[in-house]
């Protein structure tokens, strides 16, 4: 969605690297790129004008001039405003202190306010209410049929008295305000703790829709009332807002289809123009493609600094924690990584949702997006296919699986031979990095890290810290045996030498391995 604001936003911030100081001139031209940048993506002419008044006025104040790096400080500097312009904090529901709590659905028609119902009312599921749907919407054509297809996937049970319209040759005859009245006494009767009520919307904002709405709020009088907002609608978004926001005073704010392709940029201003936080966003077509607003988390994601703390919080809903203790196990007693250990965290993964979205919170990857879009989701399954095809033995020894056994995993698996080769390559390589980090190596190539193409300590990448040359021994047995006795003289006078004291004067006679919780099989490396 924000995808152009944050190229236009990296580029202007490219221009202030290595600067140490900066001039007038220089924050003039940024904030310049900036306006034009928010301009260009749809945000609200008076947003745009507030937003570059304050940025260039802390930047031309001693914030800026007395900073190390002024480059990021700016970065910094409109980070904090575009947290402000996004609401500032996040906004949770405010539960009814005497159930249920009733939170009322408007919006435009469109908006995806049905669909909507379905992952809030999944989404607190979740969480662990009993909510229950009201099908109020009955003016649009299959409303209400929808609304009870959600409810079913979602496992949410849908109070629907009335079937609404079935096509659109037919004329409402319904009463939603006496349907939501209804059903929020059902939810009280049922002990459902919260009442999700979809209430009906036009294509265009009209006095008669207006009406409904606020006699439904009149009838059930909300807790929450949640405006729901087509994030690729426009400029138009301000207007729609601000007249809904007087006909029915929502207290909340959701941005449906946050996941397209369109300037968003308008639904960055409702926040601001309303003074209504937003509270959810809705980011995909399935139930589960939802997650709460954190403004702080979005300016991040718009200024590609990633949103590491949405994919832990998204890996810790979904990753099963039983399998992440028996594979900590298994790296604790050194054991080899299989490809079974492989197709299981391929799976752990897939959990989690799409991968292209998850490598997009990543810092960053504005500038690998090219090769994300390229990503085709279907690779996991493709991977799956050929470990599966394997046989219960390759799987755990795949150092045997030889060219007719590669042709058969890859007929078996509908693929390329070569697609075989290269996922036993890459797991090759995964194995290797397993196996030297269990061993305490560290992660090949990671600078600071010991191991192959790392450096540790002192020793610098591409120079090897010197060691003493090693005698060579003697080829005569005799003259090769009285060499190596003394060099165990040696040795046991080196050790008698030594103090027998440890660091915090406590004595080391009675040492015992096993207090120090070695890997399995580490105590033969040990001698007293």
């Amino acid at each position: 969605m924000f995808n152009s604001l944050s190229d236009r936003l990296a580029s202007t911030f490219k221009n202030l690297r290595g600067k140490g100081r900066l001039s007038e001139a220089d924050v003039d031209a940024t904030v310049r790129e900036i306006r034009r940048a928010l301009l260009d993506a749809d945000v609200a002419v008076p947003v745009v004008r507030e937003f570059a008044a304050h940025v260039k006025e802390r930047a031309l104040g001693e914030e800026v001039s007395g900073a190390l790096n002024p480059g990021q400080q700016v970065v910094k500097i409109v980070n904090d405003e575009l947290v402000n312009i996004l609401g500032g904090e996040t906004r949770r529901i405010r539960l009814a202190k005497n159930p249920p709590t009733v939170i009322m659905l408007a919006g435009l028609q469109g908006a995806g306010k049905t669909t909507l119902a379905g992952k809030l009312s999944k989404w607190l599921r979740g969480q662990g209410h009993s909510p229950l749907l009201v099908a109020a919407d009955l003016q649009r054509p299959n409303a209400v049929t929808q609304l009870q297809v959600n409810g079913q996937r979602a496992g949410v049970p849908v109070f629907a008295p009335h079937p609404g319209v079935q096509s659109e040759f037919e004329s409402a005859t319904g009463d939603p305000v006496a349907v939501a009245r209804q059903g929020v006494e059902e939810a009280r009767q049922k002990l459902h703790d919260v009442v999700i009520v979809d209430t009906a919307g036009r294509l265009g904002v009209d006095s008669e829709m207006m009406q409904q709405a606020a006699d439904i709020r009149a009838a059930i009088n909300p807790d929450e009332v949640l405006f729901v907002i087509d994030a690729m609608i426009g400029q138009d978004a301000v207007n729609t807002a601000q007249a809904f926001n007087e006909g029915v005073n929502f207290t909340g704010v959701v941005l449906s289809k946050l996941d397209g392709d369109a300037r968003g940029g308008a639904a960055l201003s409702v926040a601001s123009v309303t003074g209504k936080p937003v509270m959810f966003a809705s980011t995909g077509e399935n139930l589960d493609d939802f997650e709460i607003f954190h403004p702080d988390r979005m300016a991040n994601r718009i200024l590609d600094m990633g949103d590491i703390l949405s994919l832990i919080e998204q890996a810790e809903k979904s990753w099963d924690k039983g399998e992440a203790e028996r594979m900590a196990q298994k790296f604790a007693d050194q054991e080899d990584f299989t490809l079974d250990d492989f197709l299981a965290q391929m799976q752990q993964i897939r959990k989690m949702g799409s991968m292209k979205k998850m490598l997009m919170m990543m810092p960053g990857a504005a500038g690998m997006r090219q090769q994300l879009e390229n990503f085709d989701e279907r690779e996991i399954d493709r991977v799956e296919a050929i470990v599966r095809s394997m046989t219960p033995h390759e799987r755990v020894a795949p150092k045997i699986i030889n060219g007719s056994r590669r042709a058969r995993i890859a007929k078996g698996s509908g693929v390329h031979v070569s697609e075989v080769n290269g996922l036993l390559e890459r797991f090759g390589q995964a194995q290797k990095m397993m196996k030297k980090m269990a061993q305490g190596g560290g992660i090949p190539g990671m600078p600071g890290m010991a191991g192959p193409g790392g450096f540790s300590g002192g020793a610098r990448k591409g120079k090897q810290v010197s060691k003493g040359k090693k005698k060579a021994r003697s080829g005569n047995p005799a003259k090769a045996a009285q060499e190596l006795r003394e060099a165990e003289e040696r040795r046991a006078n080196a050790k008698k030498a030594l103090p027998t004291g440890a660091a915090f004067g406590q004595q080391q006679e009675d040492f015992d391995p096993s207090a120090l919780n070695l890997p399995k099989g580490f105590e033969k490396f040990l001698g007293k």
